[in-house]
């Protein structure tokens, strides 16, 4: 026979000899299959892969208050923000308002935060909502639930209410880019703050492909520089903030004034 054919064949035998564990060693238990917390692990059902948005998932953050009237809420948001701090109130399920703040990557960061703050009297009793807590968390975790339903489901609360924001888009006489902020930071998504920073975080997506949960985009000092912003709920309706001191409502992408204004929508799932 050819040896050239042969030495492959040898080289296969000797590297299946050189094994350091005997057929015995080879079967039996390795000392990571002995470990119990491996074990645990093991046995857990494994875990649902997280929605593909391109937005950084909420950390530890602060909650404070429980007003009955909007402008007391607008208030402290007012003494935070004075102090660099980055809040924002929001109508909780049970009707109060509530403001939150901070997004931190550590309990104790969070903490300390609030108790400086509160050492200050800007702040009284407060809570830390952890990131296990928000929506998209407890959605990716259980693999139960829809968190673009969880989204508009959120926004919903606000209609009817004078929505005031005191972001960026204010000096452009609108405060839509709160809601929308507001409306997935509560769910567990870091949306940036203003309309024009939220349309580059986002992915494009055609007009007739919009789903609940993206946000639609608007020109509304002509041309195409991003001045508005709501929240697509389906049926071709989107929820928004229209002007300071106006209510958050429904609107039809359909109307020839938006129409006219269109600018682009965004998905962040």
């Amino acid at each position: 026979m050819n040896l050239q054919r042969l030495l492959p064949c040898l080289l296969l035998l000797l590297l299946c000899s050189c094994s350091s564990k005997s057929p015995q060693q080879a079967s039996g238990p390795t000392q990571t299959e002995n470990d119990p917390i491996v074990s645990i692990l093991q046995e857990a059902p494994p875990l649902v892969k997280e929605p593909a948005e391109q937005l950084k998932k909420m950390g530890f953050s602060v909650q404070v208050g429980a007003f009955g009237q909007l402008d007391n809420a607008v208030r402290l948001e007012a003494k935070l923000k004075e102090q660099g701090v980055d809040a924002y109130y929001f109508l909780h399920e049970e009707g109060l308002y509530k403001v939150r703040f901070g997004n931190h990557n550590e309990y104790a960061a969070a903490r300390n935060e609030a108790e400086r703050l509160q050492a200050m009297d800007i702040i009284d009793r407060f809570f830390i909502v952890i990131p296990e807590n928000y929506t998209a968390a407890q959605i990716a975790r259980s693999g139960k639930g829809n968190l673009r339903h969880e989204l508009v489901k959120t926004a919903q609360r606000f209609l009817g209410v004078p929505y005031r924001w005191g972001g960026e888009d204010r000096k452009n006489g609108f405060d839509c880019s709160g809601l929308t902020m507001v409306s997935y930071r509560l769910n567990g998504l870091d949306l940036p703050r203003n309309s024009r920073m939220q349309f580059k975080a986002g992915k494009p997506v055609a007009k007739q492909k919009l789903q609940k949960g993206d946000l639609v985009f608007f020109a509304t000092k002509g041309g195409t520089r991003v001045t508005h912003v709501g929240m697509y709920a389906g049926n071709n309706q989107f929820i928004h903030a229209p002007r300071t001191g106006k209510t958050v409502r429904f609107a039809s992408l359909g109307s020839r004034y938006w129409k006219r204004a269109y600018v682009g929508g965004r998905s962040y799932l």
